[in-house]
């Protein structure tokens, strides 16, 4: 159930998110600069027609207070979604779902369970809708609040296919070679489990976000290039089919799309592996102990912390050389204490550990430093693993609730979709107009 498409997608957190961004963002092409692009005049052009193409674009991100989304009249629009494949695990978590809750308390919110991505690698069929349900109940567990957000499940909103197909006459097949994701699991499943969809999934996801007029996308760091074509193709069909020509067909002119921009986390975008801290916490890697599993009961959390990789140091304290000179050893050593292990790029499984703890406690980086300085591992362990038991067993109590009402898990995911349509329909119904469709 955990892969995440969002932040990620697309993988995804922190208890204070970054709930507001304003960019500057460069588009144009050969000798010309798109008016539906909003960007600053100095910021560099690029070809955005052909197969000529190359991403000069720069976005540079800064934090408006967060009363702003909150005191216009609009609130702005956030999308954001999970596949329902394999376990939703802690970083999905930490990563996306958490953030999701404070998000949907200051903007209008659509976070769905993202089906059609599942099927983009060999899957089982028979799973596939329990662990759609299963993920949606996740997300009402987590605190997602219907009152507040809509939760619906991709495929019951046609119209994300459909604009999928419109996007991809728009891309060149170029933009879709260059991405990361692709060619490293093209890489590892070989050429002939890899279908197609695996190589459009960008343009899936491009459509499941411009469907939404949106105006932020929680990202993590491993689906920032995703956000970015996505950007691309929304400035791209606003260029080619947008402006007088699409007046001209009888709409309303103007940008077809609003271009997103990305909403990035500044903690816990990136959970680490238990195995292996240079690696994302994965619902894809073979092992189970690589992960906390948000239905994990208390013992098998003990036995996967009390087993996890942490290094050769003793403890948490930071490591010094102590080859410098008494003074500046002493005002080194003052610093680096404060800064205890976090961020350490030598001690990667040591900062994913006390990373996790920070989030799941609600404690800051300072109460974590002046708590676990002293600490060993096998305390520091067993302190993590209260913390995680402490955090997730009220989630486990409120899924089984949800679960085993069929009838409410049902209707919630009808409403969502019901409201989505609403949204995405009269977006694809533009598309369609000014790609010269003949009207139904």
């Amino acid at each position: 159930m955990g892969r995440s498409v969002f932040s990620h997608f697309l993988n995804l957190s922190t208890s204070s998110p970054r709930l507001a961004y304003s960019s500057s963002v460069s588009c144009g092409a050969a000798g010309f600069r798109s008016k539906y692009w909003k960007g600053s005049a100095s910021t560099p052009r690029r070809q955005v027609l052909g197969e000529g193409f190359r991403c000069v674009c720069s976005v540079s991100l800064t934090e408006p207070a967060v009363e702003e989304a909150s005191s216009s009249s609009v609130r702005k629009r956030i999308v954001s979604g999970v596949q329902p494949t394999g376990s939703i695990h802690l970083g999905n978590y930490l990563g996306a779902i958490k953030n999701w809750i404070s998000l949907q308390n200051t903007y209008e919110t659509l976070f769905f369970i993202v089906d059609l991505h599942a099927i983009t690698l060999p899957y089982d069929a028979q799973k596939l809708s329990k662990a759609t349900r299963d993920t949606a109940a996740i997300y009402l567990a987590c605190g997602i609040d219907t009152s507040k957000a809509s939760v619906f499940v991709q495929s019951h909103v046609r119209a994300h296919v459909e604009l999928m197909w419109l996007l991809s006459s728009a891309t060149p097949v170029g933009w879709l070679n260059r991405m990361i994701q692709f060619k490293e699991k093209s890489r590892k499943a070989g050429d002939e489990n890899v279908g197609v969809a695996l190589l459009t999934y960008p343009v899936l996801m491009a459509s499941d976000i411009l469907l939404y007029q949106c105006d932020f996308v929680p990202v993590g760091e491993d689906q920032k290039q995703h956000l970015e074509l996505t950007r691309e193709l929304a400035a791209r069909v606003n260029y080619l089919y947008g402006g007088r020509k699409w007046k001209k067909l009888g709409g309303r002119g103007g940008a077809i799309f609003k271009v997103p921009e990305p909403l990035i986390p500044p903690t816990g975008a990136r959970v680490m592996s238990l195995i292996d801290g240079h690696s994302k916490m994965s619902k894809s890697a073979p092992s189970d102990q690589s992960r906390i599993n948000l239905l994990d009961p208390k013992d098998a959390i003990a036995n996967k912390i009390k087993r996890c990789k942490t290094d050769s140091f003793p403890g948490l304290r930071p490591i010094f050389y102590y080859n410098l000179e008494a003074s500046a050893l002493l005002v080194i050593f003052y610093i680096v204490i404060l800064l205890l292990e976090f961020d350490n790029p030598e001690r990667p499984e040591c900062n994913n550990l006390l990373s996790i703890y920070q989030l799941v406690s609600g404690r800051t980086k300072e109460e974590v430093q002046h708590e676990c300085q002293e600490m060993n591992w096998g305390t520091f362990k067993s302190l993590l693993t209260d913390a995680l038991v402490d955090h997730l067993h009220p989630i486990q109590v409120r899924y089984e609730e949800i679960i085993s009402d069929s009838a409410y898990l049902d209707r919630i995911l009808a409403e969502g979709a019901a409201k989505a349509s609403d949204i995405a329909d009269a977006t694809l119904s533009n598309v369609y107009q000014a790609m010269g469709f003949l009207r139904r």
